[in-house]
């Protein structure tokens, strides 16, 4: 008996193509299981795939969760530690490039936290932290003199 329009998706093939995606991506799991759905779907009922290299695949599947884990955690990490590192610059003096190239000094008033990163408050200028030059102790303030 012979079954037309059938074709036996290569178990390597699969593999290859998975490994070949940037890793990271959702989209790249939705792909693996439709693959491998594919793969199952349509096998040759007369030669099925070797158990073994369903395996290797879904330690390759497993393998490639557990690194989006820990690329999330990763991220998560910096985020956390670019805040604590914009918030110990307020009352530093910070030199910066503004929104015309130039070079501004000014102290940090505060600190506001959107999407895009850390933005400094530099004498009531929004500076994204990642326009900062250079860190350093604000001036004091000098102190009224009183003169008799």
């Amino acid at each position: 008996m012979s079954v037309s329009g059938i074709e036996a998706v290569p178990a390597a093939g699969l593999s290859n193509l998975v490994t070949a995606a940037p890793a990271g991506q959702s989209e790249d799991k939705d792909m693996f299981l439709q693959l491998l759905v594919a793969q199952l779907r349509y096998q040759d009922p007369m030669n099925p795939a070797d158990s073994g290299e369903f395996l290797a695949q879904s330690a390759q599947f497993t393998a490639l969760e557990k690194m989006q884990a820990v690329a999330d955690q990763t991220t998560l990490v910096l985020g956390a530690q670019m805040a604590f590192g914009a918030s110990s610059m307020i009352g530093q003096q910070v030199t910066y490039t503004g929104a015309d190239g130039a070079s501004t000094t000014g102290t940090v008033r505060g600190v506001t936290f959107e999407a895009a990163g850390p933005v400094l408050d530099v004498d009531g200028v929004d500076v994204p932290l990642v326009s900062v030059i250079t860190v350093g102790e604000a001036s004091p303030t000098p102190a009224p003199s009183t003169t008799d």
